[in-house]
């Protein structure tokens, strides 16, 4: 009979109490992610002293103007290709006055309009902003917000002074969907692109399966179907929730993604930190990974305690490599995944195999220098 040697107690109990400290530093250091912008008073007190939430496009040097139904916009036409970004979780950022642009210098990346190479290639350009939903000290409690408007804060949103008001009685998922088929109902463009941050990525998932669904129910055009989705150091809570019939977030996503797949819809993921993906905090979402057209990205720019600015690297990062040419796979004529890269060729990594990981240009911020090495997923 084979015998067994028997457990040492103190050693598992010194392991779980190791687990758990870590598991409170990678907790804080998620908590500490909040929202960056190109500098304070970008947008007006009232916008963070009323809610305001929705499309807007954007112009040179972070030039705005709210997109508003069957108004003319100086920064939108309606055959052009469309770049829609969609942000995260917004702690602390109303009382800051803060909303995401596209210069994104505080949050770590380059002082440039990250914008400017999308638009000189004949691209509208766009944000989605729910960052009065967003902004709560719990996570989750802005995570609820994406799927329900009865969870677990409803859909109240903070103001200027940090305070709480009732808010409206729809999801942003919803609200966000209003938004974007009002704004876009003229669109005669072909391809339409949606970037979604964190935990911006369930909304950039949740909207696109809206959309599909309402071009399936014929009352939207089809032109409004997304191309293109990317998920940017995507966040997925752990548990699972009773909003969602006690599924988790990740496991709803993966079944949208996967439907949405059959409709044409390509998507790419990139993995900037470890922070959004711990057994900890956050469900990594493996076999969603598989699913797409799965990247590595390794800021090693940053040091091992700057996980804000890791993670925020997967934005800037996307959007800065749209200016240069597709990164290779290395030793290869190949092309590995970034903005650049063609929907065809985004669309055999989605469907095959293999994952890339940054190989070459991995301690420089700039992505003209990146090189890919392919691994098993």
């Amino acid at each position: 009979m084979r015998t067994f040697a028997r457990p040492n107690v103190a050693n598992i109990k010194i392991a779980h109490a190791i687990q758990r400290f870590f598991g409170v530093i990678l907790f804080l250091c998620l908590c500490s992610i909040t929202t960056t912008n190109a500098a304070t008073g970008v947008f007006p007190t009232a916008t963070f002293n009323n809610l305001d939430y929705g499309l807007y496009w954007f112009g040179d040097a972070d030039n705005w103007q709210k997109a508003v139904p069957n108004q003319s916009n100086a920064y939108y036409s309606a055959s052009k290709p469309t770049v829609i970004y969609i942000h995260g979780w917004q702690k602390g950022s109303s009382a800051a006055q803060n909303r995401e642009t596209f210069n994104r210098k505080d949050a770590g990346g380059p002082d440039l309009d990250l914008a400017y190479a999308w638009r000189a290639a004949g691209y509208n350009v766009g944000i989605m902003y729910w960052n009065q939903f967003a902004d709560e000290d719990e996570v989750k409690d802005a995570e609820a917000k994406i799927w329900s408007a009865t969870a677990t804060r409803a859909m109240r949103w903070k103001n200027v002074a940090g305070v709480y008001s009732t808010g409206p009685t729809q999801s942003v998922t919803d609200l966000l969907f209003t938004s974007y088929k009002d704004n876009l109902a003229g669109y005669t463009g072909s391809n339409i692109r949606i970037l979604g941050h964190s935990l911006g990525n369930q909304l950039a998932i949740s909207l696109t399966k809206k959309i599909s669904d309402a071009v399936a129910l014929g009352t939207i055009s089809s032109k409004l179907l997304p191309k293109r989705v990317a998920l940017l150091d995507p966040f997925y809570s752990n548990d699972a929730k009773s909003y969602l019939s006690n599924q988790w977030v990740g496991a709803v996503c993966r079944t949208y993604v996967s439907a949405l797949k059959t409709k044409g819809v390509i998507f790419e993921a990139y993995r900037t930190s470890a922070v959004t993906s711990t057994i900890f905090v956050g469900d990594s979402n493996t076999d969603l990974m598989k699913m797409t057209a799965y990247t590595e990205l390794k800021p090693w720019y940053f040091n091992a305690t700057q996980i804000t600015e890791k993670h925020n690297a997967a934005v800037w990062h996307y959007l800065w490599s749209f200016a240069y040419n597709a990164p290779l796979i290395t030793g290869t004529n190949i092309q590995a995944a970034s903005a650049k890269t063609s929907d065809s060729r985004i669309s055999i990594l989605m469907n095959g195999t293999t994952k890339l990981t940054h190989d070459q240009g991995a301690y420089t911020k700039e992505p003209s220098d990146d090189n890919f090495k392919e691994s098993a997923r």
